[in-house]
């Protein structure tokens, strides 16, 4: 009962707080709702980019991976805060240089209409199908198992599932569709503080319950009992071997923390440059603390739990539950629910800004008013979580959470940033080689790892149990050399459309160069310390990947 409490006192104080904060916010102006005034400052946006990302498809789905892998998925994490780097000194000076409210709004200038509103509906796309579900779905997972629903309401696993998913997205729905972004930016940072705190707790617990009461001890017991696991080069067979961080991994990061409308609309709110530059630095730093919180608690399940659990996305939920004191877990359970909603309602107020300014405004009633755009933009936003919502609960057979989510994640990832590079690297590239390249990148990707790879890799293993292989291991290694990992396939896939968008540009290039104007909405002059702060980071991160080397 005093962990329901504690969980419901913290989630209502975080809503009373973002809703004094906002009330001065002019949600009647598309610039008001969807970038909260262009007025975040550094703090306000890196906490926001922190508890977008550590959601429970992060927490969850990554710590499951640890689980399962060790410490070469921290990949993830850590790469993160080189593309946070990029992504400060390339490409938000270019972004704050046009004063784009949304991502595809450059592909409109840079290309034609046509090819925003492609991308703009590929974006919610994605988002509607894999992104919000999984959210909901690995969110409701989490906050069932710490408080036992079924137990709780008595009613089935696959009820109490629902309920929670219900209950998470009319909660993040009032969020994100009626407070805008400054309001999701605001409690987002709140709950930042409080998952990082709680979230550093939990590796600290589990620590103590391996090593008698002492963290040095468990360290200790965890890194001498199971060495191999503590190996940053993952090996053929695993979620991420070591080659693939060199090819697709880093489009991947680029894409997500460089472009993709949920990460950046954050960056875009900035006051000005030198405070989203400020911003994307501190959150490429505390990036780095990541694996503590989404990989070590993975690798103390796996010790804790012998390897025993049914499923490798069960182990941080079973971890909490077992190692956190009993009236810390309400505590706890506040904050995830916080993370939950942060990713929740970041992709549907992202969903809203898209379809309000990128399809509605330009082709439904382009003569409509800015307060009008906002209202089509909520009422979308509330069809879209519907949406959501009952796709959700069909996500509970999808296998590895996590690997799941980046693969499905490839079919509009890749096309899109590619052309993007090449719009911000070109200028005569035309508005045909875009389309193309969005198309032939989606419809390539598709029928490769829907179809050419499943195939082969069917082949492979029924040509290895015929030879008398029966060993798991030995049929993963099988399973793995017989088709590219899928971000090989991202890497190849994104120099093919390169090539493809360059060729066409080089036989019917555009009439005259592109040239991006300086809109002067914000100031965009540069935090003096960028390029040093920058370097500092990245060279901290392949320290770690050295020192972990085995």
């Amino acid at each position: 009962m005093i962990g329901i409490l504690s969980f419901v006192g913290f989630t209502a104080l975080v809503g009373i707080i973002a809703y004094f904060a906002t009330r001065k916010t002019d949600e009647s102006s598309s610039d008001g709702y969807f970038l909260g005034g262009r007025s975040l400052t550094a703090g306000v946006i890196a906490g926001s980019l922190l508890l977008t990302n550590l959601s429970t498809e992060q927490i969850v789905g990554l710590n499951g991976s640890a689980y399962t892998d060790g410490l070469s998925v921290m990949a993830w994490e850590t790469l993160a805060a080189i593309a946070m780097v990029v992504t400060a000194v390339f490409l938000l000076p270019r972004y704050l240089k046009g004063g784009l409210t949304t991502v595809p709004q450059f592909l409109a200038k840079r290309f034609d209409v046509s090819t925003k509103t492609i991308t703009s509906g590929l974006f919610l796309t994605g988002y509607v199908v894999v992104l919000l579900p999984v959210i909901l779905y690995s969110g409701s997972v989490a906050i069932s198992g710490m408080f036992d629903v079924p137990t709780l309401l008595g009613v089935t696993d696959s009820t109490a599932l629902v309920i929670c998913i219900w209950g998470i997205g009319i909660i993040g729905s009032i969020y994100a569709v009626f407070g805008g972004l400054k309001a999701v930016a605001v409690s987002d940072s709140i709950n930042a503080i409080g998952l990082l705190t709680g979230g550093l707790l939990i590796p600290v617990f589990g620590l103590m319950a391996i090593g008698d009461g002492s963290v040095l001890d468990g360290l200790n017991v965890l890194m001498t009992t199971e060495p191999e696991r503590f190996d940053s080069t993952g090996n053929a067979g695993q979620e991420v071997p070591f080659s693939t961080i060199f090819t697709g991994m880093m489009l991947v990061q680029l894409f997500y923390w460089g472009t993709n409308q949920q990460i950046i609309q954050r960056a875009l709110g900035a006051k000005n440059l030198a405070e989203g530059q400020k911003g994307l630095l501190l959150a490429a730093f505390l990036k780095i603390l990541g694996p503590l919180i989404l990989v070590l608690p993975g690798m103390i399940a796996y010790h804790y739990f012998e390897g025993g659990l049914a499923t490798s996305d069960l182990a941080y939920p079973e971890l909490v539950r077992a190692v956190l004191p009993k009236p810390m877990v309400g505590f706890f359970a506040a904050v995830l629910f916080g993370a939950i909603l942060s990713s929740f309602n970041s992709v549907l107020n992202s969903s809203v800004t898209l379809f309000g300014i990128d399809i509605y405004k330009q082709h439904i009633n382009q003569d409509a008013p800015e307060k009008t755009v906002v209202k089509y933009g909520k009422i979308f936003g509330i069809i879209l979580a519907l949406a959501a919502m009952f796709i959700a609960p069909l996500i509970a057979n999808a296998g590895s959470l996590f690997n799941y989510l980046q693969e499905i994640n490839g079919i509009y990832s890749i096309p899109i940033f590619t052309i993007i590079v090449v719009g911000y690297l070109t200028k005569r590239v035309p508005a045909i080689a875009a389309k193309i390249g969005i198309f032939s990148g989606s419809i390539l990707y598709i029928f490769s790892q829907f179809w050419l790879g499943p195939n082969m890799k069917e082949s492979a293993l029924a040509a290895a149990k015929a030879s008398g292989v029966i060993d798991p291991a030995a049929l993963k290694l099988v399973e793995a050399d017989a088709y590219p990992h899928y971000l090989h396939i991202m890497a190849i896939l994104f120099l093919t459309n390169v090539i493809i968008m360059l060729v066409i540009g080089y036989f019917k290039p555009r009439e005259t160069p592109f040239e991006l104007e300086y809109t002067k909405q914000v100031d965009i002059v540069p935090y003096k310390h960028i390029k040093i702060v920058g370097i500092a980071i990245c060279t901290i991160v392949v320290s770690i990947y050295i020192y972990f080397a085995k």
